[in-house]
């Protein structure tokens, strides 16, 4: 059984983040961290996967998360190769993201979203191991990614961009683990509440004392983006509904089902319509140039996911279909047959019978 509320969450964290890629409204990403809370339904998923299917669970996620990774390298490995990538092993990120994959000059701003791709695959290959860590110490494994990330960024420290995901995300991650555990519906209501607005408390004074480039954009502050973020999730997975068999609304079907078609492709989609509409002198900025080429992007991301988002359902092992989310076919009833005379006692024992 689905829980709706969930699916609705991941529809609207997909939409936010097409929003703030093709606008760059800053405020977007406090009123909704749409990574944190992604990366933190999935961790809920994680673990119910690892329940029902064990250590095998790591290799689902994974067949169902790399085809579309596949058949967007097909297009865009070659494309960069014609275009100045020199060929090294290195390509072969583009199968197996467990480093960033190797891009030229527009590659490298067209695929950059792909980083979400390889903290994902990271965090499924651990999730076996830590996993059964998180249920022995739950406060303890929560707290160390923050930890890690406050130690990160008050030394000056510049560690791997995967070790400084894992710090930023891995808390969220874990809260998934916590709301699948049902931990945090456990939570006393004041408890949690009180939790999240000190978590909130703190990062809100973070990111007030310490502004990055664009200002108040918490992918520039990433301490900040990290607590503020944590409260989010504790109080939107912590007052979650429980599942419910309730049909769902068609467009949060389609974007659930298209959720990572739209993430990988709208990123090149957005780059193109940009650099088209400079190229020809359009304005790109302001209500006029956001207004077209949102309308644009819309667009192009729309067909994109007519023409590749069926790989997902491939991928999942669902009968692929152009748009998801459509009623189920109604078997074909079985012919009537005619209907049998009835037959008296003595017709059946051979006798005449006159009607």
């Amino acid at each position: 059984m689905r829980n709706r509320y969930l699916d609705l969450l991941r529809a609207i964290a997909i939409v936010r983040v097409v929003v703030y890629h093709s606008t760059g409204w800053v405020a977007l990403t406090i009123a909704f961290p749409a990574m944190t809370v992604m990366f933190a339904l999935a961790g809920s998923l994680m673990a119910a996967s690892i329940d029902r299917c064990g250590p095998l669970a790591a290799e689902r996620r994974l067949r169902r998360l790399l085809p579309s990774l596949w058949a967007m390298s097909v297009i865009a490995v070659p494309a960069m190769l014609c275009t100045g990538l020199a060929w090294d092993w290195k390509v072969l990120y583009w199968a197996f993201p467990i480093q960033d994959p190797p891009a030229n000059g527009w590659g490298s701003m067209a695929l950059s979203a792909t980083w979400y791709l390889r903290d994902f695959l990271w965090f499924v290959l651990l999730s076996p191991l830590v996993l059964p860590v998180f249920r022995r110490l739950p406060k303890l494994s929560v707290a160390v990614p923050y930890v890690v990330l406050a130690v990160i960024t008050l030394c000056g420290l510049t560690p791997h961009p995967i070790v400084r995901d894992m710090a930023l995300y891995g808390g969220a991650w874990l809260l998934g683990f916590a709301h699948h555990d049902g931990m945090l519906h456990r939570l006393p209501r004041r408890r949690l509440v009180g939790l999240a607005a000190g978590l909130a408390a703190l990062g809100a004074a973070w990111i007030a004392t310490h502004p990055g480039p664009r200002g108040y954009d918490l992918n520039d502050i990433p301490l900040g983006n990290a607590l503020w973020s944590a409260a989010f999730v504790l109080i939107a997975l912590g007052f979650a509904p429980v599942a419910t068999a309730a049909r769902p609304r068609r467009l949060v079907t389609i974007l659930n089902a298209r959720a990572l078609t739209i993430y990988l492709w709208h990123v090149p989609i957005i780059v193109a319509v940009t650099r088209i509409g400079e190229t020809h002198g359009l304005p790109v900025r302001g209500p006029v140039g956001i207004g077209w080429r949102f309308a644009v992007i819309v667009a192009l991301v729309t067909l994109a996911v007519l023409l590749f988002g069926w790989v997902e359902d491939f991928a999942a092992g669902r009968l692929p279909v152009l748009v998801p989310g459509g009623r189920p076919r109604r078997p074909a009833e079985a012919p009537v047959s005619p209907a049998i005379p009835r037959v008296s006692h003595r017709a059946a024992m051979g006798e005449t019978v006159r009607t």
